[in-house]
This record gives structure tokens, sequence and C-alpha cells, in this order.
């Protein structure tokens, strides 16, 4: 009965953690860029109550008895199936058709990668830079940040659907600086580690970062750039929902669980009486 109270306890506590996945899934639904999340589950340590070999006369038994101790979060997974493009009238708009991430400078200069294509124009150290909302710097293909020259007016700046970055002559031609936005591609993204917002950082379970622009061999399906749009959320509304009504029905469960273990305990205490 003891087992059954701290078994049940740890289900509780475990899904407790799936209701707040879901309900950070559901917060962000509206979040550009942003990979939804899925709670998942192990099962804690089994105990051994009999061996193989413990019947009353001592015939060999095809398995033992043993009883599990409850479970706990053993991971959470993010998905990244893409969301779906919405349209923007912003011109530094960007949608990756294809499983590439743009990569940004941080604030102590470590690489972030997000698929969040909102991007801005903003006055950098060395000039005019092309940076996301909360001021990171977006790198091109070669790892450097996209940086305007003072003799270029800023009017005329320009990004092809390409990623490329120039500017507009007087008379309406388009001259390329230059610099292209980059694309980086993991073997394994679901090892990437979150960090604020919906940006990334890679870890040794994602691999190393490979540059679209410069596999080295690797084989993968180059990424697109759409300009005049944003990736949405991938969050499900209704599959949040059904998960968030299984959460709660699961985690009823192991309160009963718990009621019926401590009325157990407390028949038991009664017997002496």
């Amino acid at each position: 009965m003891m087992r059954a109270l701290w078994s049940a306890a740890s289900g509780m506590l475990a899904q407790q953690t799936n209701v707040d996945t879901i309900a950070n899934n559901l917060a962000n639904v509206n979040t550009t860029g942003y990979r939804s999340e899925k709670a998942e589950f192990k099962s804690l340590l089994y105990q051994t109550l009999q061996t193989k070999t413990t019947t009353a006369n001592g015939a060999q038994k095809p398995i033992s008895a043993q009883v599990g101790l409850g479970t706990r979060v053993s991971s959470m997974t993010s998905s990244f199936k893409s969301g779906v493009p919405v349209a923007s009238e912003s011109n530094t708009a960007f949608f990756i058709e294809g499983d590439g991430f743009f990569a940004v400078e941080g604030v102590d200069g470590e690489l972030c990668y997000t698929r969040n294509g909102d991007f801005f124009w903003t006055n950098g150290t060395d000039g005019l830079t092309l940076a996301t909302a909360e001021g990171y710097y977006v790198l091109d293909q070669e790892g450097n940040p996209i940086v305007i020259p003072a003799n270029v007016d800023t009017n005329t700046v320009s990004i092809t659907a390409s990623g490329e970055v120039g500017y507009k002559t007087p008379d309406g031609n388009f001259t390329s600086l230059n610099q292209t936005i980059g694309l980086w591609q993991f073997n394994n993204p679901a090892g990437l580690e979150k960090v604020a917002g919906t940006y990334f950082m890679e870890t040794v379970a994602s691999g190393n970062a490979i540059n679209e622009s410069n596999a080295g061999g690797v084989n993968l399906v180059q990424s697109k750039l759409k300009k005049g749009y944003l990736e949405a959320s991938n969050v499900q509304v209704a599959d949040e929902m059904v998960n968030l009504i299984v959460a709660q029905r699961a985690y009823e469960l192991n309160s009963k669980a718990i009621q019926a273990s401590d009325e157990m305990l407390g028949q038991a205490n009664q017997l002496k009486r």
C-alpha cells in the first residue's frame, strides 16, 4: 500500500508536468516559429517480490514477480514539423520551406538557431544591421552579421526572395552586397537545446550545424526562402485539447489510487479494534 501511494504520487507529479507542457503549447499558439513540445515518460525501478525459484516445492518459475514503483518525465521532445506560412507586409519577413534554420548571434556572442524569420534593420556597431526583434544579429552564409555600408541609402536596401542582400540604384537596378542570409540544418533537430524564446543551441545530441551553402558533401535537401511570409506556430489546438483531457483523466486516476491506498491503510489500522 505504501508503494501504491508513492507510485500514484509520482504519476500525479508527471501528469502535472504534462499539463504544464500542454499549457505552454497553447500559450504559444500564435508565437511565430514556435515548436510544440511533448512530455515523454519512463517507468521507474521495478522491485522484485519473488525470484524465479521461490515456489513452495522449489520448481523453476518462468518469470519473477516484480512490481513497478511509478513513473517520471524523461524528456520534453520538440516537434519540428513545419508550421503554415502566414503573409506579412514586412520586406524583411522570411519563411523557410524545408528543414533549415536561421543563425543569429546571441547576447554573449553564442550562436543560436531559429525558424522565426521576422527580421528588422537596426543600428549596429558597424552600421545598419539585420537583426531579430530581440536585437540578435542575423548571420549570412559565412557566419557574419549582415551589415549595410554607410554610403548606402537605407530606403534603397532590398533583400531578394533567395535572401541575397543589396540595394537599388537610382536607375532601378539591383546591386548585390555579396551577402546572403544563411541557412543551417541538423542531423537530429530534436536534440537541440531550447533557450529563450524560439531559439535553439546545438548539442552533442543534435550534431554540428551544417551550412547549406557549404555542406561539404553531406546529402541534404536545400531549403528555400519565401519572402513576405512568416512561419506560424506548429501547435495544433485540437490535438492539445485532447492531450489535456487525457492528462487530466490520468491525474484523476492517480489521485483515486492514492485515496484507495489511504482507505486500505485505514482499514488495516482498524483491525486491532
